[in-house]
């Protein structure tokens, strides 16, 4: 069979953006089929219109809690309409500008809808029309569709919003009931209430953050933005519906919130159902798709990257698979995607971050006895005159019988900054003799991490 193309990347997210346009790089004919917008969910309706969210979030609140430091808020006033013009309006530069750079690589752009004919064959379909635009081969094809957000089973729940419809909107609600504790709803629950928004937080667990460390989660609730959001924890959303143009959310227990809005915050899963694969009989790992090391699924020519594989489901990860893999299928290396002591940050105000191992993992893997916990907590230079002074934490998990430092964790501002470069001191195998030996760089936030002593 002669074949259209070397290689066809279905979704052109992170992940499929940077595969496309290495194995471009190294003369591969590749094509690349995009049913949304070029740049996934990370430029589209992630985390670069999020990220920007919060910069509003921040300045605003500073504005507003710095009377101390001999600055008058009154007058201060939001508008969000102009906020949610503005990110539209990035969105759409940021996406151009990917679409130029595959152009530049010669990639073949196709719009619409890729679907699964054969294990090589693929039909475009107009996501208007249904009706198959073309039919392309190739050699190999790499699945990189991403996720699409979870939706609860219950009555009415037509009448709640995503993380997704956030983006589109023409301004804020005055009030919104969120419906998770993951870091996407606290990263909203943050946004919106301090923007001026009351906010409501559903959860199913006892605390914030299942799977962070506990001391950031502890931290996140105790803090003066979390202090103001009303969080009912150990209960479910049963049911909505609309009374008299709000919204009436029923839980489990009974009661009754009323709200302008509701927002699911309950998670992401990967949006493989439109591709057609029943008939390929791919290999499952649970909702994922099972790949190898070489991100290549049970079907040879077939391979995936980014959140439809059961990996971290970050965007430098997922950028890192496409790179990866087609530095090996088309340019003969034999590279593989370094999983350990990936940094991950929840965009909350304040910042929490994260790299290696929590507490509690490390206790599970080398047992209570043998890890040594170093911590410190204050409340940093920037909030002294605030009348409400969010504290800074920061810990140090440590192996004793051999010195490594196993994880680090920070809750407090900017603190997502100093966790990238601490999480390189991890992956060279730093020791907390290595913390100790290093001068601190004064007065500042970080250099706690290295004047911590037990």
């Amino acid at each position: 069979m002669e074949f259209q193309f070397d290689l066809i990347v279905v979704g052109a997210g992170s992940g499929g953006l940077a595969a496309a346009k290495r194995a471009a790089s190294y003369g591969a004919k590749v094509a690349i089929i995009e049913v949304n917008r070029i740049g996934g969910t990370c430029v589209i309706r992630g985390c670069v219109p999020k990220k920007l969210m919060v910069f509003a979030a921040q300045r605003k609140k500073n504005m507003t809690c710095s009377e101390g430091y001999g600055l008058r808020s009154e007058g201060i006033s939001f508008e969000s309409n102009i906020l949610l013009e503005n990110v539209r309006k990035e969105v759409t530069r940021l996406s151009n500008l990917h679409k130029d750079s595959l152009n530049k690589f010669n990639v073949t752009i196709f719009e619409g809808l890729g679907r699964f004919i054969t294990q090589n064959e693929l039909e475009i379909i107009c996501p208007r029309t249904k009706k198959i635009i073309k039919k392309i081969t190739s050699k190999k094809i790499l699945i990189s569709v991403g996720g699409k957000a979870k939706k609860l089973n219950i009555p009415g729940i037509d009448l709640a919003w995503t993380s997704d419809d956030i983006f589109e909107l023409e301004k804020f609600p005055e009030s919104i009931l969120i419906v998770g504790g993951g870091y996407i709803a606290c990263e909203f629950a943050s946004i919106f209430k301090n923007l001026g928004i009351e906010v409501t937080q559903v959860i199913r667990g006892q605390n914030l953050l299942n799977g962070f460390d506990e001391d950031l989660s502890s931290c996140l609730e105790e803090s003066p933005t979390f202090a103001g959001i009303n969080i009912i924890s150990k209960t479910q959303l049963k049911s909505i519906e609309r009374v008299n143009g709000n919204l009436v959310s029923t839980l489990d227990s009974g009661v009754k919130i009323l709200s302008n809005n509701i927002l699911i915050a309950a998670g992401r899963e990967p949006n493989l159902l439109p591709l057609n694969l029943d008939f390929l009989n791919l290999k499952m790992d649970g909702p994922y798709l099972e790949v190898n090391e070489l991100n290549q699924t049970s079907n040879a020519n077939i391979f995936a990257v980014g959140d439809i594989i059961n990996r971290p489901n970050l965007t430098p990860v997922a950028i890192e698979q496409g790179r990866v893999f087609s530095d090996n299928f088309f340019n003969d290396q034999k590279r593989k995607v370094n999983y350990e002591n990936i940094p991950k940050a929840v965009f909350t105000i304040p910042e929490i971050s994260t790299v290696g191992l929590s507490e509690k993992r490390a206790k599970e893997v080398y047992s209570e006895k043998n890890i040594k916990i170093f911590k410190c907590k204050f409340t940093p230079m920037s909030n002294t005159f605030k009348e409400k002074k969010s504290k800074c934490m920061l810990k140090i998990v440590v192996n004793k019988l051999t010195d490594k430092v196993l994880g680090c964790h920070m809750f407090g501002e900017t603190s997502s900054e100093i966790i990238q470069m601490v999480s390189i001191a991890l992956n060279a195998g730093i020791t907390k003799k290595d913390f100790d030996n290093t001068m601190a760089l004064h007065p500042t936030i970080s250099e706690e991490f290295v004047t911590m002593y037990g």
